[in-house]
């Protein structure tokens, strides 16, 4: 393992900090390196491989396309892409799909319809759009001028003008951030990467009325939040309110690269041939193993899964903070979901990893779980069993 690592760190940018691990294969929610080690998966590709690891039916959809055709570029049509365009319309508010391959890729093309959908009604100074503090939308340098950390802007600048970024659950300084160059509001309904932020009672809403009063686009990026990580296929679906536009990722092709920027008819108007394009987006193969994925979270009950095993998980962990006075606050919903920490929660990363358990901090102190949407009770039984004892172990420390 280590000649493999060496070899990495020669010929792959350095832009991750690693772990010593290379996994070679995995099953449903365990993971295995190339010592035959056991991993509990409760990171799934940062919220990716919500079916889990080497799902049969998604790895025999895969065998049978490449068969059959991989790529022919979007200047013909395919079968899949059309098939996953038809679903993903019938299931939510939009009219039209934009396929690409990240959500970084779903994230810009939604910047870009911002400011074509007004530059089209003749209004080309609406292109400003407000993001909110915390928030994470790409790597890209549209994406991360959008973002409101800064550590991810940090080094990149000068920024790209045109993003205005206020406090997350603030309707009031989204309200004094508009101007009449404001286009467009872009959030996370639910903060992943800026530690689990839930939106406060009544926050969505009102953004939708003031958008629809100031006749600005609300722009949901539901890269991680998307595709049954919290119980429902969209986390819009949680307040009763639809966004204009909405940016699709991760979970989408249950590892494979595949994004979607989902639009109303009289928005999406404005993408018209040579507007824009991605030259793998969609990809026949690509497309049939989302097709898969998405039939799959809802006709085999791994959303109600995801809803009853979220609930039980989240209780758990409220037990631990009721038994540790480190623990702050337990947040999220469905397997979206986080534990706040007075502490460094990394170490507590590595120590799980070291007895076996995969689990993912941010923002340093904000532990967070996401595992596929097909694990059970008796695996989040495991894990607080193991966050329970390195928690006592810190008790002592701390006393």
């Amino acid at each position: 393992m280590t000649d493999l690592i060496e070899k990495a760190e020669r010929v792959i940018a350095t832009t991750y900090g690693r772990f010593p691990i290379v996994f070679t294969h995995g099953k449903g929610c365990t993971l295995f390196d190339n010592k035959g080690k056991a991993y509990a998966d409760f990171v799934a590709g940062i919220a990716v491989c919500n079916l889990g690891h080497a799902h049969p039916g998604i790895a025999k959809v895969l065998a049978d396309q490449a068969e059959r055709l991989v790529h022919v570029s979007n200047l013909y049509y395919t079968e899949p892409q059309i098939a996953l365009a038809e679903w993903l319309v019938e299931h939510s508010f939009a009219d039209k799909v934009f396929f690409c391959n990240s959500g970084a890729e779903a994230n810009e093309a939604a910047i870009k319809l911002v400011r074509k959908y007004h530059k089209d009604r003749g209004t080309p100074e609406r292109f400003r759009i407000i993001t909110m503090e915390g928030s994470f939308h790409g790597r890209t340098m549209a994406t991360l001028s959008a973002t409101g950390q800064e550590k991810i802007r940090k080094g990149f600048e000068p920024l790209v003008e045109g993003f205005d970024m206020v406090a997350f659950n603030d309707v009031a300084a989204v309200e004094n951030a508009i101007t009449p160059e404001t286009g467009a509001v872009m959030l996370e309904p639910i903060q992943g990467e800026g530690g689990v932020q839930y939106p406060a009672p009544g926050y969505l809403e009102k953004l939708r009325k003031l958008c629809d009063d100031q006749g600005l686009l609300l722009v949901f990026d539901e890269v991680q939040t998307g595709i049954g990580r919290t119980g429902k296929l969209f986390a819009y679906e949680h307040f009763g309110i639809t966004p204009d536009i909405m940016a699709l990722a991760k979970a989408l092709a249950n590892g494979l690269p595949m994004g979607a920027m989902l639009a109303r008819e009289d928005v999406a108007a404005s993408f018209t041939p040579g507007s824009h394009a991605s030259t793998f987006g969609g990809t026949p193969l690509v497309a049939s193993a989302a097709v898969a994925t998405v039939k799959t979270l809802v006709e085999d009950g791994v959303l109600e899964n995801c809803e009853r095993v979220g609930g039980y998980f989240k209780n758990r962990l409220l037990q631990l903070k009721e038994k540790y006075a480190f623990i702050q606050e337990v947040r999220g919903i469905g397997l979206l979901l986080g534990l706040d920490l007075s502490c460094d929660g990394t170490s507590v990363v590595k120590k799980c990893m070291d007895r076996g358990f995969l689990i993912n901090c941010t923002q340093e102190h904000i532990l967070r779980f996401i595992p596929p949407l097909v694990v059970q009770e008796r695996e989040v039984d495991a894990l607080l069993a193991c966050l329970d004892t390195i928690f006592e172990e810190m008790a002592a420390d701390i006393s």
